[in-house]
């Protein structure tokens, strides 16, 4: 056997991505890029501000010597501060550079708070659909898994969490705004999931964590606020990077933060640090960490993914297709018109259309668009979505 049964569990779970990937190659190859609209990865094509590039070269061209060496495993203390400084002006709390760890993206951030707070067996309960990659990182740290079904508008379902708390469950993880649905968990929810909270830590004498993935932070419609978890619930801790806001995911730059007054929080921090070399990342890039420092304020012009969305929800809505209009991210998660999400896919794939079935996602039922695509390549996909909506009424 060349790998173990660990990774070829994870080629199965992961095995729609690639499909898609590789299906999407051979289109291109036999129809031309240019007639294939694929949907199905969440990689951001808008090019970043020009105040980071310009910060790029400045920076390139500052001499000073070991500007490229290690520095310490949370990152540079200036960073830190200032995203320190930034955070508060968010969150409405008063952070320091001790609440900060620097990590290599959103994912370095996740695996580091899980490898810190989590022993092999521990539960963290997880609501579904989600992120496909959560279960792999949980994985990794010898966490179960305690899936819970997300609402029927995808909305927190609160009850369902607090029933799936047990004295093994650890923290939970929540994503907004979301993927793969693009929903924004309102003010209210965030507040009742921390009382749920409160009182499992009550009752089972110690903190069951808040853990919330956030890179779609700034990416919101319509007047729409993502609420601070931090300000609801002390035990709490979020993931995110700038791979989204500043389109720059292949710079691989985010930070894990850790509210001011969780309970043992410098012997949490100093876990956070220790596991960015027990993990291997030893420290976030120096010289994305010395640019994002200079540009915390700037962000993509979420406008563009706004007018995409709406181009593509007026399309689908059009043709048939049902679904709730995302509130934030660059994913849409419609219904699918076929009880088989798969074979779905498969129609839409005879269209040259590259989607992700919800099957990938722990939601069978639905598909996953991942608009962060030019107008072009929704204009002329849509075509393709109404004559597979209009061949299943048939």
């Amino acid at each position: 056997m060349p790998v173990s049964r660990r990774v070829q569990d994870s080629f199965a779970r992961a095995s729609w991505i690639r499909r898609m990937f590789e299906e999407g190659l051979r289109l291109k190859a036999e129809h031309g890029p240019d007639n294939v609209y694929d949907f199905s990865l969440g990689n951001p094509d808008l090019e970043p501000p020009p105040a980071f590039k310009q910060v790029l070269r400045d920076l390139a061209a500052e001499p000073g010597p070991g500007w490229h060496a290690y520095m310490p495993n949370a990152g540079y203390p200036r960073t830190r501060e200032r995203v320190a400084d930034w955070m508060s002006r968010l969150h409405g709390l008063e952070f320091s550079s001790g609440d900060v760890v620097m990590t290599p993206g959103a994912a370095g951030a996740l695996n580091i708070i899980l490898k810190t707070l989590l022993d092999p067996h521990d539960e963290v309960v997880v609501p579904r659909p989600c992120f496909l990659e959560y279960d792999n990182y949980l994985e990794n740290h010898g966490a179960v898994v305690r899936p819970v079904v997300l609402g029927p508008d995808f909305s927190l379902d609160t009850a369902a969490i607090a029933g799936a708390i047990g004295p093994s469950t650890r923290a939970v993880l929540i994503n907004s705004p979301h993927n793969p649905t693009g929903r924004v968990y309102p003010v209210e929810q965030i507040e009742t999931l921390a009382e749920v909270l409160r009182s499992a830590s009550e009752r089972l004498g110690r903190p069951v964590y808040l853990i919330s993935d956030e890179p779609y932070r700034r990416l919101v419609y319509d007047g729409v606020e993502v609420p601070s978890i931090f300000t609801a619930y002390q035990d709490s801790l979020v993931a995110t990077s700038f791979s989204k806001d500043l389109s720059v995911p292949g710079e691989r730059i985010g930070f894990a933060a850790v509210h001011p007054g969780l309970t043992d929080h410098d012997e949490v921090l100093a876990g956070l640090g220790l596991c960015m070399r027990n993990l291997g990342y030893v420290n976030a890039p120096a010289f994305m960490q010395r640019a994002i420092a200079e540009v915390l304020d700037e962000q993509v012009d979420v406008t563009t993914y706004r007018r995409r969305r709406d181009l593509l929800c007026d399309g689908l809505s059009d043709s048939g297709y049902e679904f709730a209009r995302p509130q934030g991210a660059f994913y849409l998660f419609p219904r699918s018109p076929l009880p088989d999400d798969v074979a779905l896919v498969g129609l839409l794939q005879q269209e040259r259309i590259l989607v992700v079935p919800g099957i990938a996602f722990g939601a069978p039922g639905y598909f996953r668009i991942a608009y962060c695509v030019d107008e072009r390549t929704i204009e002329g996909a849509l075509p393709g979505f109404r004559r597979v909506r209009e061949q299943l009424r048939d």
